[in-house]
């Protein structure tokens, strides 16, 4: 059973296995819609281009109609990945969103510790968002995130749920510059009680999530038809490493568990790009993971928008591919949003 939980439990991450990917959320972290992940998630002071407030809350006033946007993704390995998300402003100052992502692997093949076929499992985590934010001047604006998390991994071991808090800031230095600031999963965290598989030999252990300091730019050029984003990202998070050794005790040896207490930083750099070549027409692409330490870890992506107007709606159709890391190979996404 021990196995079988752990497989699970890695399975579910829909990242590869580096150090920073095994951390509570990976999923969440991936991104959000076609537009993000084609330039990078560099998004954090993107408001020229209704960029997502998942990005940032601050962005939400930027927001230029009511919009529904649905995204899905293709991978392989059995995984899967979705976005939801409805988004409108409140004039004059203000902006709200709303949605929703889902991850999951399925077709899990599980086996006893003989090999022999035991069942077909599958996971499943979600992230609902809720983004405000306002304009407090002619140049800034804030914005408050509240994400709820979920993780189903086993049927015998109770989901996990959390509550995050993101908080964002956006300056506006010149007509094409803007500044973003945002951090993201305050207060998240995963707590485990395995005592409904393991009986008296489970235990309860607390995830805690990267704490994220996100700051980047945004910049406009060839009279506003193009922008370039770039983006730096600092992570903090605790764990708990575990050790035992072998001490004498009554003159027998005894295991003896020891816990420290770790705290883990990494950093990485993304850059992204946008132009439009016509009116209903857009290129995109980016690279994320920069400087994430391992050469092969280095995210390129590439997409593309056309856009129609039906009716008194106007549809946005959006292509994006992503090379995932350590050879697993290319995530393809599509996305469809619909101004009201």
């Amino acid at each position: 059973m021990t196995c079988r939980l752990l497989c699970l439990s890695l399975l579910a991450v829909l990242g590869t296995a580096e150090v920073q990917a095994q951390a509570a959320g990976m999923f969440s972290r991936l991104g959000f819609g076609a537009r993000g992940i084609a330039m990078s998630n560099a998004l954090v002071a993107d408001a020229f281009g209704d960029a997502s407030p998942y990005y940032n809350p601050a962005l939400a006033p930027f927001t230029s109609r009511q919009h529904l946007e649905a995204s899905a993704a293709f991978l392989s390995f059995d995984r899967e990945l979705q976005f939801l998300q409805f988004a409108a402003p409140l004039r004059p100052r203000a902006g709200i969103a709303a949605g929703l992502i889902h991850a999951g692997v399925g077709d899990i093949d599980g086996r006893d510790l003989s090999g022999y076929h035991t069942d077909t499992y599958s996971t499943d985590e979600f992230a609902f968002f809720l983004a405000f934010g306002t304009r407090i001047g002619p140049r800034a604006s804030v914005g408050v995130g509240l994400q709820l998390f979920r993780s189903d991994y086993v049927a015998l071991l109770d989901p996990a749920m959390t509550i995050g808090i993101d908080l964002g800031l956006t300056v506006r230095l010149t007509e094409a510059l803007r500044l973003g600031l945002a951090v993201d999963d305050l207060l998240a965290r995963y707590t485990w009680d395995t005592s409904a598989l393991y009986d008296d030999s489970g235990t309860s252990a607390t995830d805690a999530f990267p704490v994220r300091l996100r700051i980047g730019g945004a910049y406009r050029l060839m009279e506003g038809r193009a922008q370039i984003v770039a983006e730096y990202e600092s992570r903090v998070r605790t764990a708990e490493l575990r050790t035992v050794r072998i001490d004498l005790i009554g003159g027998l040896p005894r295991p003896v568990a020891q816990t420290q207490d770790l705290r883990l930083h990494d950093a990485r750099l993304r850059l992204g790009a946008e132009v439009r070549l016509a009116e209903p027409f857009a290129l995109r692409a980016g690279i994320d993971r920069i400087g994430d330490g391992a050469v092969d870890a280095a995210m390129p992506s590439a997409g593309f928008m056309v856009e129609q107007a039906v009716g008194r709606l106007l549809a946005r159709a959006e292509y994006t591919v992503v090379r995932q890391p350590y050879g697993t190979g290319a995530m393809h996404l599509l996305a469809l949003r619909l101004f009201l």
